[in-house]
């Protein structure tokens, strides 16, 4: 097995999250796995220092699919909408499925807070959308380092809002789920904990959480990462942070590094994560403190899998969709 999780106990007492240490044994990555990781060091190892370009135009080379993960063919099922946020104007990228949706799935995509897009996760969405019959809306949140925090969190806020108060019509159901990958996962906690102590809301019943970045001052994992290039490195997430944070923003508070939120009364999480990503020590520590709050809490660790590996082909991302796909089904 590749992966962990703890479900409802039949007494009030949670049942432990468990890991199997034999799932970080390097003997247990698979050769398709290896061969992933192999190319994309080998592929980043060879691009000169990226952060001397502006973010605008490493945007704008991952739209035309010149990033580090592969640009699928625009979903059949998209749309663009514009709805009213703090700031100004919030795009939704909505993917509806052909049948009535089951559920809605609030994405928040990844990217560091300064890069990514709805559009560039039309791939796992639009799977999402076939395997598990649930609407997607995917939030272009406001980017740093030109537009910092708190735009982006505020705006995810407003999307979040904005579902509750239309989804209900427009989807005809009122089963959400929330979730998304990296700076997507960090957002999705602030959201939900945002809902729950501005608004008196829990109306989310799952969240997908998927390598999360959850302690802005840095995990051990990602403080010792070092220079590696498979996917993110160390000095990724510190140029990330500084731009994100470049206006204010404390690294402890709850909205910036939900690790240290009180996570009472969140809905029941999948935490999804590789041995091979920057991040694993968030995912680790975040997964048993929303358990330690009395939230269900499942765990999946995949040996080899680097930082969100589910957006590369191989045999261990479609074992980590599967098992995304069947949780959000169950909510």
């Amino acid at each position: 097995m590749n992966s962990v999780s703890s479900a409802p106990a039949p007494t009030r007492a949670a049942a432990p999250l468990v890991v199997d240490p034999a799932l970080f044994d390097p003997a247990a990555i698979a050769p398709d796995t290896r061969a992933v990781n192999t190319g994309i060091v080998k592929a980043l190892g060879a691009v000169p220092d990226r952060w001397v370009f502006p973010m605008a135009m490493l945007r704008k080379l991952r739209l035309e699919g010149k990033g580090p993960f592969p640009l699928s063919p625009e979903s059949p099922y998209a749309q663009v909408i514009e709805i009213e946020g703090p700031h100004g104007p919030v795009p939704l990228r909505i993917l509806t499925p052909q049948a009535p949706p089951k559920g809605v799935y609030l994405h928040l995509h990844g990217g560091g807070w300064c890069l990514g897009s709805a559009r560039e996760n039309d791939g796992l969405n639009h799977r999402f959308v076939e395997r598990t019959g649930f609407a997607v809306v995917s939030v272009d949140y406001r980017l740093a380092p030109e537009i910092p925090y708190p735009a982006g969190p505020d705006d995810c806020e407003a999307a979040a809002l904005w579902l509750l108060r239309e989804g209900p019509a427009r989807f005809g159901t009122d089963r959400f789920a929330i979730g998304g990958e990296s700076a997507g996962a960090n957002l999705s906690v602030a959201t939900l904990l945002r809902l729950r102590d501005r608004h008196g809301l829990t109306p989310f019943r799952a969240a997908n959480l998927n390598a999360g970045a959850y302690d802005l001052a840095l995990t051990p994992s990602a403080r010792h990462w070092g220079d590696e290039p498979l996917v993110l490195n160390t000095r990724d997430i510190n140029v990330f942070v500084g731009h994100y944070l470049r206006e204010g923003g404390e690294l402890a508070s709850a909205d910036v590094s939900p690790l240290h939120a009180d996570l009472k009364g969140l809905p029941p999480a999948l935490f999804t994560i590789g041995t091979r990503d920057a991040l694993l020590d968030d995912t680790l520590f975040m997964a048993p403190r929303w358990l330690a709050a009395g939230n269900r809490a499942e765990l999946a660790v995949y040996p080899g899998g680097c930082h969100v590996f589910v957006g590369f082909p191989g045999s261990l991302a479609d074992q980590a969709q599967a098992r995304i796909h069947a949780f959000i089904g169950t909510c």
